[in-house]
């Protein structure tokens, strides 16, 4: 009786076992069926400290800009984002949007938002995923230090 008992108990955790797996996708909203595959965000097709052309302030844009690159360049599985209010910094107070990186691939990095403020532009859009190109991250450093 007691081996019956036992076979029922381990068959009982093989099949709840079984219909959590189809639950437990690593990423579960890159196959979401209402939104679509998951959306990549450009660089920009212009740089924008080429707009400052050769004053002084294109050469601190320049600057910004290869901190910008070295910072996103160097982005790995786990690591936290600040998306609004501080890119490049360690997610603070003033820290608008948080997001964590959760896969990378030669010149993209894949986000998820995590946590937003209510006066966020993110807000809307916790717990999704994007693939952002090198690129739109470095100019979203830029936008925020006003280049």
């Amino acid at each position: 009786m007691r081996r019956m008992w036992a076979a029922a108990g381990a068959l009982a955790l093989v099949l709840s076992g079984c219909s959590a797996v189809g639950s437990l996708r690593p990423n579960p909203n890159d196959e979401d069926p209402l939104y679509g595959a998951i959306p990549v965000v450009k660089a920009p097709p212009e740089d924008r400290c080429v707009a400052h052309g050769r004053s002084g302030v294109r050469e601190a844009c320049d600057e910004a800009k290869y901190l910008a690159t070295e910072y996103t360049r160097r982005l790995s599985v786990g690591d936290e984002v600040c998306l609004e209010g501080g890119y490049g910094e360690e997610p603070g107070a003033a820290c608008l949007a948080r997001g964590a990186v959760i896969d990378t691939s030669p010149n993209q990095v894949k986000l998820e938002v995590r946590g937003a403020k209510p006066d966020s532009r993110w807000f809307n859009v916790e717990m999704r995923h994007a693939w952002y190109e090198e690129g739109a991250l470095v100019d979203l450093y830029l936008s925020e230090r006003g280049y």
